[in-house]
């Protein structure tokens, strides 16, 4: 019995160790301080786990096996209103996914708003009822968020060797709030942390005006289900034929249903495969290659 305890608390300990945690730049702070440590538990409103008061942007890197590696990469910005991240479905299963596909991916913890203990909770409560005051938070810390996003791009870059990967085939994809990170990266980016490619998955475009996009915008894949229930279909048809009317590279997948939030979870809908239509798109960008 003490023999398969230690065998557990061995196995732990070498998976903890395995964990290649980044930290990124945190030069610039916003006008907020954070009362409450970065927090990570399962939320029963949201069923999903989430990580809450993030402070110091962080990367957690996944990386595929050797032999099938392809050399792309992707960075993942989690969503949950900029007062969570829905850390596993919209972050961890989408990595490890893409790992199968020999695509090397990097989970990223960008900048929340503080909150208490639950920012679930928080966010739930204050959204419906306060919504002036929601968005004054939200729009406080999303520029600073948005530069995580452009620092995570330009860390994998400058560190593409090490990583095993091409510093051309760098994309970056973010769900509801952290699509609106890969918005404002979109908008934002220098010649030093551009990214190669974009996917904003049912992507906040309410906090995050409507652009022309720059003159050399890269490719962009849009994924969002039309019932969302927080309006983001027509958003996200915005976003597409403002590349389109652009002539930019861009492709869109519409889902009649879905709803807001499926990241990597089953519900036995079309939208279930988003993940295998962005892979099949990448393809035709001749961005991966079937190894």
């Amino acid at each position: 019995m003490k023999l398969l305890l230690y065998i557990s608390i061995f196995g732990c300990i070498l998976h903890l160790n395995a964990q290649e945690i980044i930290k990124l730049p945190n030069t610039e702070a916003p006008p907020i301080t954070w009362e409450t440590p970065e927090n990570e538990y399962f939320s029963n409103i949201w069923g999903v786990d989430v990580v809450t008061n993030v402070s110091e942007p962080s990367m957690q890197v996944f990386r595929p096996k050797d032999d099938i590696n392809t050399g792309t990469s992707v960075i993942i910005a989690p969503g949950g209103g900029l007062f969570a991240l829905s850390i596993n479905s919209e972050g961890n299963d989408v990595a490890k996914w893409l790992n199968e596909k020999g695509i090397t991916a990097f989970v990223l913890k960008y900048r929340l708003v503080p909150t208490g203990k639950d920012g679930v909770a928080e966010i739930e409560n204050e959204a419906p009822k306060e919504p002036e005051k929601f968005m004054e938070r939200v729009r406080t810390v999303l520029p600073y968020s948005i530069k995580d996003g452009l620092n995570a791009i330009k860390h994998v870059r400058d560190n593409a060797t090490t990583y095993g990967i091409d510093p051309n085939k760098i994309g970056f994809m973010g769900f509801s709030a952290g699509g609106a990170v890969t918005a404002g990266v979109a908008y934002n980016y220098t010649e030093e942390n551009k990214p190669n490619f974009l996917v904003p998955v049912y992507y906040w475009s309410d906090v995050v005006p409507l652009e022309k996009p720059k003159g050399d915008a890269p490719p962009l894949f849009l994924v969002c289900a039309s019932d969302d229930p927080l309006g983001l279909a027509a958003g996200t048809i915005a976003l597409y034929s403002s590349w389109l009317e652009a002539k930019k590279s861009v492709a869109l997948q519409m889902y009649s249903k879905g709803g807001h939030g499926f990241g990597m979870r089953k519900q036995g809908l079309p939208s279930d495969t988003w993940i295998e239509r962005f892979y099949e798109w990448s393809k035709t960008q001749n961005l991966v290659s079937d190894y």
